[in-house]
């Protein structure tokens, strides 16, 4: 169950609300920010518009989930010839960041905006993040590092560079709208392109050989007595939106790349057990991965609706896992430029108002875009960025698997005494870890010799929630 995926509303469900309150406790997670950044985010000076180019006249349109604040891009895409033409603003910071003070010490702290179902807790204060430099669509302008990016007719990067430019925002479209729009035939002029140039920036990654995890969003809902999880697949309006990103984040890399210096997103690539493994679970789910057929096309042939490549896919999620920054320059091989699951260097620059490193990232391209020498401040944190950055995704991961565990002890509460069909995804000693399919939930399993790979039958014996815990037993024979 990838935390990222999962939502909810409101405050934490009553049951686990204690224990909730302890994950927060324990990892020093909080919404609030010191007097001093408080103070600073209270009165932002609004950057110069002197060393920015006046691109108001562009008609921008930002895609985002149904509510949001934060605004990190917005869009436009035009025909080019035979090609297209992506213009992509993201929120300039620098400008409203001081150098050393509150704001940018607390941020380096926190590294990443972190998000439970029913709370965001976030990278920079709420007036700088929510108002002041993202990107709202409210009439207002606002100051960005606007890429330019153009495609040939196949869908293919012929050239980008990005500068600082004042931009506006002239209409604000959450998913749903936009998927409406697009059923109606009327998404507005700004992102008509958009399904085209989405559809053949997909074919790029499946050219390339790589593959993107189209993992349902799962909601927290009451029902029934108890609590369960609802899931919603992305439209496709949501993943060639997120090809925009992806298309924006290959551009800082090859600039970077040629520059000499900046900073790469890196995933190595999956080992032989890796898949192996996978394989065994996919054999547990029943789910079919002909020997012949390669992992990207595998991922590519799982249909998410299905409670069995729901669990693949979750499954699939590891290979991420092993994601980290290098430094371009000390990186000393292509592999080690690469991102395994994208098939290409790529660099991190399309949410500086949620993560740290693109805020850095940026601002070398803008550098070498211009000809300019990258800023000091820069050059200063460059060398530590990829532990800083490692330290909060690990801060992350700890609260994503907290979480996780409360959600599921939390739908399982009302399960106890049933019995679930389940695969054996990993197992040392006495303890395994086995996948059950609906919910798409992974749980442990105290068992010795059950090899992975191998269908059981496992009994919901207890749940807690202070501390999490589900208990299961196996029961029965396996099955084939």
């Amino acid at each position: 169950m990838p935390l990222a995926q999962l939502r909810g509303s409101g405050a934490p469900p009553p049951l686990i609300a204690a224990p909730f309150a302890n994950l927060l406790r324990q990892l020093e997670v909080t919404g609030d920010f010191s007097a001093q950044a408080t103070a600073e985010a209270v009165h932002l000076k609004v950057p110069s518009r002197g060393r920015y180019r006046d691109r108001t006249d562009i008609a921008f349109v930002s895609l985002d989930p149904a509510g949001a604040t934060d605004l990190d891009q917005i869009v436009h895409i035009a025909r080019l010839g035979t090609g297209f033409r992506v213009h992509y603003a993201i929120a300039d910071l620098p400008g409203f960041i001081q150098v050393g003070g509150a704001i940018d010490q607390e941020s380096r702290q926190r590294g990443l905006t972190l998000y439970a179902p029913w709370q965001r807790y976030p990278l920079h204060p709420a007036p700088l993040s929510e108002l002041a430099a993202s990107l709202l669509a409210d009439g207002q302008a606002r100051p960005a590092a606007l890429w330019t990016i153009d495609l040939d007719s196949a869908g293919r990067l012929l050239r980008a560079e990005v500068e600082r430019a004042w931009v506006r925002n002239r209409l604000q479209l959450s998913y749903a709208q936009a998927a409406a729009d697009m059923e109606a035939d009327r998404l507005p002029e700004p992102i008509r392109l958009l399904p085209e140039v989405g559809l053949l920036r997909q074919g790029q990654e499946i050219a390339r050989g790589g593959v993107s995890l189209n993992i349902p969003e799962q909601e927290i809902q009451p029902g029934d007595g108890g609590w369960r999880l609802v899931f919603r697949r992305p439209s496709p309006v949501e993943d060639w939106n997120a090809q925009i990103s992806l298309l924006a984040g290959s551009a800082a890399a090859d600039i970077m790349l040629r520059g000499g210096r900046g900073i790469l997103r890196t995933l190595p690539p999956a080992a032989p057990e890796d898949i192996d493994r996978l394989r065994r679970v996919a054999a547990g789910l029943r789910v079919a991965w002909p020997a012949e057929l390669a992992y990207p096309k595998f991922v590519r042939s799982l249909e998410p609706s299905r409670a069995d490549h729901l669990a693949m896919l979750n499954a699939c999620a590891s290979l991420f896992r092993g994601a980290g920054y290098a430094l371009v320059g000390l990186a000393q091989t292509a592999a080690q430029t690469q991102h395994a699951a994208l098939a290409m260097p790529y660099a991190h620059v399309t949410a500086p108002l949620r993560r740290l490193v693109d805020r850095f990232a940026t601002e070398v391209c803008l550098s070498l875009c211009a000809g300019q020498p990258i800023p000091q401040w820069v050059e200063a944190a460059l060398p530590g960025l990829p532990r800083t950055m490692a330290a909060a995704e690990t801060r992350s991961h700890r609260f994503e698997r907290g979480l996780i565990d409360l959600v599921e002890s939390l739908v399982l509460a009302d399960r106890v005494g049933e019995v679930f069909p389940a695969s054996v995804i990993a197992s040392r000693g006495r303890r395994a870890t086995v996948q059950l399919a609906d919910p798409a939930v992974e749980v442990p399993l105290e068992s010795p010799g059950l090899d992975p790979g191998r269908e059981i039958m496992v009994r919901l014996l207890a749940v807690k929630t202070d501390p999490p815990q589900v208990l299961f037993d196996l029961i029965g024979h396996p099955y084939f």
